[in-house]
C-alpha cells in the first residue's frame, strides 16, 4: 500500500501529469458543449493516450531484471594485473507487455580511492529477449573496483514520459600490481658480499639429501636423481624432490611516504617492485615478510606459505603513498618483527642522509640491510656506489622491465 502511495505522489508531482489533464478535461469541455463526432473522437484518443502514458509510468522500468558478466582481455589468466582490460556484458531482461524504443543505460566503476569511469550508452530491447550492453573498460591500474548501481532511463514511443530507474547489478573484481618475472637474485649468491665487513655465508638454495618428493623429469637430470618406483607406477620418467637449506628471514619495507615520490608512476614502480619480490620468494620458498610505511604502518612477519604471501598481495593492492613523518621511528614501532639475522630490504624513490640513517638502524639491529632505489630520477646511478663506500649494498631500477637485470646485478648496480 505505501509502495502504491509513494508512486501516485511522484506522479503527480510530474508536470507532464497535469499538462495532459488539462489536455483531457478541454477535450471533455469541447465535447459536452459542442457535440459530434469529432469531439467524440478526440475525447477517446485522447483518454486512450492518458491510460498508455499512466500505466507507463506506473509500470516504467521496475520490471527490468539485469545480471552483469566480467571478463579479462589479458594474457594473465584469471587474475586481473594493473594494465589489463575488462570486457563487461549486462544483460537486461524486460518483463512484461509495455514496449520500450529504446533504453540508455549508465554505468559507474569506481576505484577504491573514488576515482570513477562512467560509461553510458544505448540498446535497443528485443521483444521477449531484453538487451545486451558490452562495453571495455580502459586500461586499469591496480586497486578493488567496483560498480555503483546502474541507472536506466527510456523514453514512451511519442517521447513524452521519461522513465528513469536505478537497479542493483552486483560486480566488484581487483587489479594486481604489475609485476616482472626475476630469474635470479645477486643478494642470495653465495659468493656475493653483502653490507658490513664480514662475507656471507653460503645463502643459495642448495639441496639436502631429504627426499620431499616426487616431480616431472628435466632433461639433465642425472640417473641417481629419478625416482624408478614413481617412473615404474606411472609409465612417465619422474625425479625426486629434495628438500633445499632454510634461508634467512626477509623483510620487504616498502616506503609509502608521500613526500618522497614525485608521481604516481614512481610509486606504482616501488609497490611493483615490491609484488615482483613476493614472487620470487614464493618460486624459491623463502620466509619473506612485508611492511608498509604508509597513512597506517602495516607488517605482515615473514612466512613461506601460500596464505600469507596472498594475504601481502592483496594488501599491495591498495596500499597509497599517503605516510608522512620520520621512517626510522615508525620502523621503531614494530621492532618486534625485526629480529637479528633478517635480511632488511628497503624499497623507496628517495635516497640521501635519510635512507642512510633506516640502513644504519637495520644493521645496529643485527640485520643485513638492502636498498633498492626505484625511479629514473637524477644521479640515481651513483647512488649504489655511495651505498658501498657507506658499508652497504644496493640497486637502481628505472623501470619495472629493468628489475630483473638489477637483481642480477647489471649495469644498473
Amino acid at each position: 500500500m505505501n509502495t502504491i502511495l509513494l508512486r501516485v505522489r511522484r506522479g503527480l508531482k510530474t508536470s507532464w501529469i497535469w499538462k495532459a489533464g488539462l489536455l483531457w478535461c478541454g477535450c471533455l469541455l469541447y465535447m459536452l458543449f459542442q457535440g459530434g463526432k469529432t469531439p467524440v473522437m478526440l475525447l477517446t484518443m485522447m483518454t486512450i493516450l492518458m491510460v498508455y502514458w499512466g500505466l507507463s509510468s506506473w509500470i516504467g522500468l521496475s520490471t527490468i531484471r539485469g545480471m552483469r558478466s566480467l571478463a579479462l582481455d589479458g594474457t594473465h589468466g584469471m587474475q586481473m594485473q594493473a594494465g589489463d582490460q575488462v570486457h563487461v556484458k549486462l544483460h537486461l531482461e524486460l518483463s512484461g507487455w509495455m514496449p520500450h524504443p529504446y533504453i540508455v543505460v549508465r554505468e559507474v566503476l569506481k576505484r577504491h580511492n573514488d576515482e570513477s569511469w562512467i560509461i553510458e550508452d544505448s540498446v535497443i530491447p528485443k521483444f521477449r529477449n531484453g538487451a545486451e550492453l558490452s562495453f571495455h573498460t580502459p586500461p586499469l591500474e591496480r586497486g578493488r573496483y567496483y560498480f555503483e548501481e546502474t541507472e536506466c532511463s527510456s523514453e514512451d514511443i511519442f517521447g513524452i514520459v521519461k522513465h528513469v530507474h536505478l537497479f542493483s547489478f552486483p560486480g566488484e573484481f581487483q587489479v594486481l600490481p604489475r609485476t616482472v618475472f626475476i630469474p635470479y637474485w645477486q643478494l642470495f649468491d653465495r659468493n656475493s658480499q653483502l653490507a658490513g665487513p664480514e662475507t656471507a655465508q653460503s645463502l643459495s638454495r642448495r639441496e639436502t639429501t631429504q627426499i620431499n618428493g616426487v616431480r616431472d623429469y628435466v632433461y639433465g637430470d642425472r640417473m641417481s636423481r629419478i625416482h624408478w618406483n614413481a617412473t615404474a607406477k606411472t609409465g612417465t620418467w619422474k625425479s625426486k624432490e629434495f628438500e633445499h637449506e632454510s634461508l634467512p628471514k626477509t623483510v620487504l619495507v616498502l616506503d609509502a611516504t608521500s613526500a618522497n615520490y614525485a608521481t604516481s608512476a614512481d610509486f606504482e614502480l616501488a609497490v611493483s617492485t615490491a609484488a615482483s619480490l613476493l614472487d620470487y620468494g614464493s618460486r624459491e620458498r623463502m620466509s619473506m615478510g612485508l611492511c608498509t610505511l604508509g597513512r597506517e604502518v602495516r607488517s605482515y612477519f615473514p612466512a613461506n606459505s601460500g596464505a600469507d604471501r596472498q594475504r601481502m598481495i592483496q594488501h599491495l593492492v591498495e596500499v597509497s603513498s599517503e605516510g608522512e613523518g620520520k621512517i626510522t621511528k615508525h620502523l621503531i614501532a614494530k621492532k618486534e618483527l625485526f629480529q637479528p639475522g633478517t635480511f632488511f630490504v628497503f624499497i623507496s624513490a628517495s635516497k640521501g642522509s635519510e635512507v642512510l640513517d633506516v640502513l644504519q638502524w637495520a644493521k645496529s639491529k643485527q640485520m643485513t640491510p638492502y636498498h633498492i632505489l626505484t625511479g629514473d630520477g637524477r644521479d640515481n646511478k651513483k647512488w649504489p656506489l655511495i651505498l658501498g663506500r657507506s658499508g652497504f649494498k644496493g640497486i637502481y631500477v628505472p623501470n619495472l622491465q629493468e628489475l630483473p637485470v638489477s637483481m642480477r646485478g647489471g649495469r644498473h648496480e
